[in-house]
This record gives C-alpha cells, sequence and structure tokens, in this order.
C-alpha cells in the first residue's frame, strides 16, 4: 500500500474542523499485537481480532466505530477483563493486565442496559462503588453529590430508576462510573436506545463531561456521527481489523479505503488509471475522461486505482464552459431530506451522488428531472483509494 499526499500539494493540509485538545503525554492504554477468535457451533473458529496494535492516549475521547460483527465490542470487553486475549497484551497505565481480573482493573464500564440497581434509589446507585470499596461515609456523600451534579441529576437523587426517562437513566450510569474515578472508562454503545433528538443532545454533553473529567474514555459505537462528534480520535474496524485510525476530520476527508469511504459517511467511487504524475499529484484516467487530483504523486503510470469523492464536494453546474475535471451527468432522481437536496445522477452508465443545501427552495439554482449537468470535481477532495 502506499501513503497518502507524501511530497504532494496536500500534505501537511489543516483540516478547520473540531479543536484539537493538548493532551498529557503517554498512553492510557496499550494494546499490543492482540488476537482472539471464536469457536463455533459446528466447532470451526472464527477470527474475531487479528493482530491489533493500538495506543490510546492519556485523557482522550477515542472511539472503535465499526459495524456489528466488526470486533469492537470484543476489544472492549477485553480491555474491562471480560474476555481475555488469545495472544497479546493489554497494558493500562503501563501495567499489564494480563490475568487481572475486571474488578482490579482501574476501569468502570458503562453498558448499554444501564445495569441500574431497580431497588435503589439514585443516590444509592451511584454510592454503591464506593460504599463497596469501604469510602468513608462523609467522602461517598461529597463525591457522589459532586458526581450528580456534574452529569445535572442532582434533583433525582431520591428517585429510583423506573421514576426516570432512558435520558436520565443514562446519566446515573455515567455518574456510577466516573465516581469512582477510574483511569479509564469504557463506554459499549451507551446512547443506542435513545430517541435522536436526546441522542444528539447528549452526545456535546459526553464530550463535555469527559473534557471537563480528564479520564480517558474508550467509546464503542456502530454510530458515525456520535464518533465524529465526540471523539479526538477514531478507529475504524472492520473484520477484526483496524482499518484506519486518525482524527475525525482526516478520516472524513481522507478515507485510505473504500470501506472507510462508505462507513463514515457516503463517498462516489470512480475506478481509473494512472496516467501520469507529478510533484502536485496524478492524473487519472476514468471512463468519463481524465481527472486531476492532488493527491498520487509517485504513484507508477499504469496503475489501477480508485478515487473517491463526497456527494458533497461534488459542484453541479449549467455553465457549459469546460474547466477541467469536469463530469457530464443527467439528474435521474432527487431525494428532498429537509435540509438539502440529494441528487441523484447516471454518469456514462455509472450512478454518482451530489448533495446541495436548500438554501432557498424553488431558486434558479435547483435542478430539474433530466437535466443534463456538468459535475467539477476540485482535485483537492478527489482522493485516490488505497485498493484498486
Amino acid at each position: 500500500m502506499y501513503v497518502h499526499a507524501e511530497g504532494t500539494a496536500i500534505t501537511g493540509v489543516v483540516f478547520k474542523g473540531k479543536r484539537t485538545r493538548e493532551l498529557p503525554q503517554g498512553a492510557a492504554v496499550s494494546v499490543v499485537d492482540v488476537f482472539k477468535s471464536f469457536r463455533t457451533a459446528s466447532g470451526s473458529e472464527t477470527h474475531v481480532l487479528e493482530s491489533i496494535d493500538l495506543d490510546i492516549r492519556r485523557g482522550e475521547f477515542f472511539s472503535l466505530l465499526g459495524p456489528s460483527g466488526c470486533g469492537k465490542t470484543t476489544l472492549l470487553r477485553i480491555l474491562a477483563g471480560f474476555e481475555e486475549a488469545d495472544a497479546g497484551a493489554v497494558l493500562i497505565g503501563g501495567r499489564d493486565m494480563t490475568g487481572v481480573p475486571p474488578h482490579r482493573r482501574p476501569v468502570n464500564t458503562v453498558f448499554q442496559s444501564y445495569a441500574l440497581f431497580p431497588h435503589l434509589t439514585v443516590f444509592d446507585n451511584v454510592a454503591f462503588g464506593l460504599r463497596q470499596k469501604r469510602v468513608p461515609p462523609a467522602q461517598v456523600r461529597e463525591r457522589v453529590v459532586r458526581a450528580l451534579e456534574t452529569v445535572r441529576i442532582a434533583e433525582y437523587s431520591t428517585r429510583r430508576p423506573d421514576q426516570l426517562s432512558g435520558g436520565q437513566r443514562q446519566r446515573v450510569a455515567l455518574a456510577r462510573a466516573t465516581v469512582n474515578e477510574p483511569e479509564v472508562l469504557l463506554l459499549d454503545e451507551p446512547l443506542s436506545a435513545l430517541d435522536r433528538g436526546l441522542r444528539k443532545e447528549l452526545q456535546v454533553e459526553l464530550s463535555n463531561l469527559q473534557e471537563t473529567l480528564g479520564i480517558t474514555f474508550v467509546f464503542v459505537t456502530h454510530d458515525q456521527e456520535e464518533a465524529l462528534v465526540m471523539s479526538d480520535r477514531i478507529a475504524v474496524m472492520n473484520r477484526g481489523c483496524i482499518e484506519q485510525l486518525g482524527r475525525a476530520e482526516e478520516l472524513y476527508e481522507r478515507p485510505r479505503t473504500a470501506f472507510v469511504a462508505n462507513f463514515l459517511g457516503q463517498s462516489n467511487l470512480i475506478p481509473g488509471t494512472v496516467r501520469e504524475t507529478g510533484p502536485n499529484g496524478a492524473v487519472v484516467q476514468t471512463p468519463h475522461g481524465p481527472l486531476r487530483t492532488h493527491y498520487g504523486a509517485g504513484l507508477p503510470v499504469g496503475r489501477e486505482v480508485t478515487l473517491s469523492i463526497r456527494p458533497e464536494k461534488l459542484r453541479m453546474e449549467r455553465d457549459d464552459e469546460t474547466q477541467g475535471n469536469e463530469v457530464r451527468a443527467r439528474v435521474d432522481d432527487i431525494v428532498y431530506t429537509g435540509a438539502e437536496n440529494q441528487y441523484l445522477l447516471e454518469a456514462n452508465g455509472q450512478r454518482l451522488v451530489a448533495f446541495q443545501l436548500n438554501a432557498d427552495i424553488g431558486a434558479d439554482e435547483d435542478f430539474d428531472y433530466e437535466e443534463e449537468v456538468a459535475l467539477y470535481l476540485p482535485p483537492e477532495n478527489l482522493v485516490i483509494l488505497e485498493e484498486g
């Protein structure tokens, strides 16, 4: 495989997205060559994790993102001590956790089901772990009150879980997990049972809570928006491997594989062959003609590649003047989603998708069914994937 943009004009690009936080030096969690398999009912062996190597920084909000069955929850359970790896090691705070049971590890886990004690009040649910550790009662009260205030649930301290909404129960679960001040907090899809509006609200709150507490969060999700909104870095997993690791902006703007391009959002994939290369990128011969990209400098001429471009990066125009990097297309269908129109386009036998914000519905800028348009593909947004 080749590395994106080394020696090209795109190298060193700074994405203007989420603020990059200054984190302490050192790894909170190190996963070293971890392998895990399960034996099926028929006796065959299924590989769930394949040689996972990973360092999670102290104070980082780190997400494991991927579809069902990709291995993300198994990896989280190995970190928690609920599963043992077949090979490799997990280090937390520099200490080898091999053979260390869950209750001896400096971690707490927030489950999707919340797992609250139904017969205890909110206060007693949060205080339970502290009392098990025989923390003095005065300290228990002080720490519980502070935890409840942090997640904005203090006014419900005397209620039982069945008297709370789903979002309130989630806050109690977070308070119970953080009151013990673990080195690492593991979260297994904790927002998936909530409705969309509450989920979006809690995404921001959870991110702010993590920054306030300074605890390392390892968050498992299959929801791309959750990972993009909350994470300092994301590991996209596929079939037991980490497909790509990086900041949200890097993964979205520069996916390395077709899987990442289409799992983290939506992408148009265009096959082609490298026709020429130079210090500022490459020219790729495609079914739509030659297309220039700022990626691929140094690739050999004749290499088969796949180009990727996000639907919102495509510019739809009526202008017949050629400016290069244009594809002629016909509007085949239009999907109205409220904030934007999604145009389904046919271009030389290939289906392409373009998104345009609805700044003014019915304006002259809108395009009609069957209309012939020119699509401009900016070279800086046309990424070469590592898969041919």
